[in-house]
This record gives C-alpha cells, structure tokens and sequence, in this order.
C-alpha cells in the first residue's frame, strides 16, 4: 500500500450470539411428560407458574428446518426468524403454546429468548488506574489523576462540549484544540487554531478522536445502567490536534511537531501553567495498515526522538492485524527503542476488571524471532466503553449506545474496541505518573511501567528481553498503575 495514507486503527465492535443444543430426542405428539423436548433453564423457570396466555419468544431446535418449522406452525406460534444451517425457528406465542411445541415430532429442545449484555468497561479497573486515583496521591497533593498535566491527543478531533470533558467548575478541559488543513502533500500551515467549543470530530466526520480523549482524560460517572465511566487522567487538561479521520502522514508528522514546538507553554507563553500546564504525554491511535519496517529516517521518529529528549513521553497503538508471531505486524514507529517511546498492545478483560484475561485477537503482533518489534505493554482495548455521540460515523458502529449523566445526554457513550482504545489508557496513565514524579524522564517513565506491570498468562511465553521479561503479543504484561506510581514515588492519600 501507499505507506503515506495511515489509518485510524480502530476496529468497529461486533457482538454474535450462537447457540445450538442438539439433543437426540425426538417425542411424537402423544409422547408422555417424559420424552418431551427439554427446556432451557430460564425457560423452565418462567413457564413453571405462567399462565397459559403468557406472550413468550423462544427458539425452537428441531431435528432439521423443515421439523422446527412444521412445529412452529403446529402449535400456533408466529414464526419470527429462522436459523438454516442449525436448524432453529424463533417464534412469538403464548405459554400454552410454547408447552404445546414441545410434544410434536423433530423437536430437540425450546430455548428462552434470554436477555444479555456486552461485556464492556472503561480499562481502568484492570489497569488499576482508577484505584491509583483512589487512593493515591501526587507531588502536588492532588488525588492521582493527572492534575498538573496535559495530555495531546492526535486523532481525528474531540466535542469538547460533551460531558466526559467537562471539569468540576462546568468548564472544558479541553484546553486547546487545533484543526489539520493539510490534506495534500503541497499544503502549507498544517494547523489552525479552532476555539475549544467546536467540535471538531464532527468537522472531520470522526468520532474516534472523542472516544479515544474519554479513555485517556474523561470525567468519572456512574451511568445511569450502572456502568462506571471515565478516563486514566481525569484531572488533566486536554490538548486536542484534529488531523482528520484520514490521516495523512503530513498531517500527523505536523502535529507531532506542533507539540514540540509548544508543549512547555501549549496555550501560549502569557497563560500560567496552572490553567494550561505542559504537556507531559502525546496519544497516537493510527497507524499503516499491516505494520511494516521502522524507519529511523522517517520525519515520524526524528520529532519523537527529541520529544522524549525535551521530556515527552509518546505513545503509539500497536496496530490491529493480529498476526502468530511469524512476522512483524506491529506499528513502527512504536517499535522504536528509544526510552519513553511506548507501543500498546490490546488486553481483554471480559469486561470484569480482572487482571488475567487475554490478548485481544485483532492486536497485532511482532516477530518472535525479532524482540525489536515487541510492543511494550498491554492495556484494556477490547468493548471499551467511552464517549460517543451517535452521529458521528465511527460511534455508530459501536453496538451499546448508553446516555450519560444529563437528562439530555442520549447515547453519550458507546463501546468500541481496537489498539486504538489501548494507547490511550496508557496515555492517561503516564499523565498519572508524571503528577507523582514531575521530574522523573520519559526513560523513568517506561521502566516504571515495564518493571511492575503484571504477567498475565494467556498468549506467547514471556522470554529475557534486555532488562525486562517480554512477549512478542503483550509484551511486558498489563499495566499495573499503583505498582508504577509507588515505583516512581507516589504516596498513600
């Protein structure tokens, strides 16, 4: 491919629900209580005591299609949908009815339409950054949360207005926002400023941006379904570069430079530190498709290299192509040695917060023969819930849309998965650490992070990898945010 187009390395989530009991009984009509198909559990619990005109949908199983079908029409029920290859019917009808459809010929068991949910969660149990924020505290005093710090986001933009980045004092801490106009390569003055109201995901037709600056910065909430939302560094202030959600090198290049140039002061020379601080930490959630050759020539490494030299530490999404360790699949610019450069492999919780859950399928994996291609460390990036607004196109393909805080806050929030929900975790959290160790070098950083991160099981065996066990899959292991920040100093609040 044209290695000058990157993309946006966000995977769209995609939930199925199969399931196909088939069980070798095959009750005639007049059959006794016996020999009648059996019931799903939740099924039996809920015809137990119904009443015979209960509505009630089930998926009836038969022997083949054509036996689930004629059962379905003879016991009355309405056909809804049905499942060929499996040989299951799903129909709507009355308890009698459904009890009726157990007796007749070919079929094999009734299943209830029971009800479920995505697993889903905003990373910061597992990581065990929101238990840092809990009950840790900075140089500054301040609850661990990235008071103190800025954090630049590269992404295809932010809605600065929505609730995930609204401060304690109902203000934005959206701090600056900047809009990429470099949209061919003979385009000069790549960044514009935009005013921190507008939004400017929306401008690029995006969404991923708002959701990735919600994993790294976002305001902590219990929805209104329970869910707990919100971000590693919900004290820190937000630099947001909109580069399009067609990223072009230029344009990422341009804005990477742009923090350069800016991070000591980034709203300028005459705005005190403690309403715009520097910022500390760059996210990266893009990439090219199907990895490829680090390049230490490139335009990308040279401004990350003086970055981590000036005290920013960059952190790079390690690509979505999955991969079994035979080649090199991961982001290159992540795979760059220098310390405080940092590539984020996906981690699944299951949607629990436990820490022993597994590499995601779609994360891409280095070469196991090559331990320069390794990504560094693992974060949650699998159903990450976060901010969304449902009109934004990359949003509308996360399946569990949930309002926010507001009466107004209609499908605020939604779950998407890819690396591109990893890097950000760990964005967030290096914010974290910079809050409890201000002096410490983007070198400190990484080895605080690889040194106590935890070796979850599941995947590549971790082998010697310079200084630290590694794996070509998760590298060091999950993220351990407590861990690091007492490494680094931190103390109890």
């Amino acid at each position: 491919m044209n290695r000058r187009t990157w993309r946006v390395s966000a995977r769209g989530l995609v939930a199925a629900v199969a399931a196909a009991l088939l069980v070798p009984l095959v009750p005639s009509a007049a059959a006794a209580p016996s020999v009648l198909a059996p019931l799903s559990s939740s099924l039996s619990a809920t015809l137990g005591a119904a009443a015979d005109a209960l509505p009630v949908t089930v998926l009836v199983h038969g022997t083949n299609l054509a036996a689930a079908d004629a059962a379905v029409t003879g016991a009355g029920l309405t056909k809804i949908t049905s499942f060929r290859r499996v040989g299951v019917v799903a129909a709507h009808g009355t308890a009698a009815e459904v009890r009726a459809v157990r007796a007749l010929p070919g079929v094999t068991y009734v299943e209830g339409n029971d009800p479920i949910r995505f697993f889903a969660t905003s990373g910061t149990a597992a990581t065990r950054s929101r238990l840092a924020q809990q009950t840790l505290v900075g140089a500054n005093g301040a609850k661990l949360d990235g008071t103190g710090v800025s954090v630049a986001v590269i992404d295809s933009g932010i809605d600065p207005t929505h609730p995930a980045f609204r401060g304690a004092d109902g203000k934005t801490r959206v701090v600056r926002s900047l809009k990429g106009v470099c949209l061919t390569e003979t385009m000069v003055n790549c960044l514009v400023d935009v005013p921190t109201s507008v939004d400017t995901d929306l401008l690029a037709v995006g969404g991923h941006g708002t959701h990735v600056n919600g994993i790294a910065a976002g305001t902590p909430y219990t929805l209104g379904n329970g869910s707990v939302v919100g971000g590693s560094a919900p004290g820190a202030k937000i630099v947001s570069l909109s580069v399009g959600a067609a990223i072009v090198i230029l344009g990422a290049d341009a804005a990477l430079n742009w923090v350069l140039e800016n991070h000591e002061a980034p709203c300028g020379a005459g705005v005190p530190a403690a309403t715009c601080p520097p910022i500390k930490v760059i996210n990266n959630s893009y990439g090219p498709s199907g990895g490829g050759e680090f390049d230490p020539n490139s335009a990308t490494v040279k401004i990350q290299r003086q970055l981590a030299a000036e005290g920013v530490v960059t952190v790079w999404a390690n690509g979505n192509d999955g991969g079994d360790g035979s080649e090199n699949l991961s982001n290159p610019p992540g795979t760059d040695p220098t310390p405080g450069i940092l590539s984020v492999a996906s981690y699944h919780d299951l949607g629990t917060g436990t820490r022993d859950g597994a590499v995601s399928d779609f994360s891409s994996r280095g070469a196991a023969a090559d331990q320069g291609t390794w990504p560094d460390i693992s974060a949650p990036g699998e159903n990450i819930l976060s901010a969304c607004r449902l009109y934004l196109p990359i949003c509308a393909t996360g399946l569990q849309p949930v309002n926010g805080p507001g009466v107004l806050d209609v499908g605020t929030y939604n779950v998407i998965s890819g690396t591109s929900m990893a890097a950000p975790q760990i964005t967030g959290i290096v914010a974290q650490l910079f809050q409890g160790a201000p002096g410490a070098s983007p070198g400190d950083i990484e080895h605080a992070l690889k040194s106590t991160a935890y070796r979850f099981a599941a995947g590549a065996a971790y082998q010697q990898a310079g200084p630290y066990l590694s794996s070509y899959d998760k590298g060091t292991g999950l993220v351990d945010t407590v861990a690091a920040a007492t490494a680094l100093g931190a103390r109890p609040a």
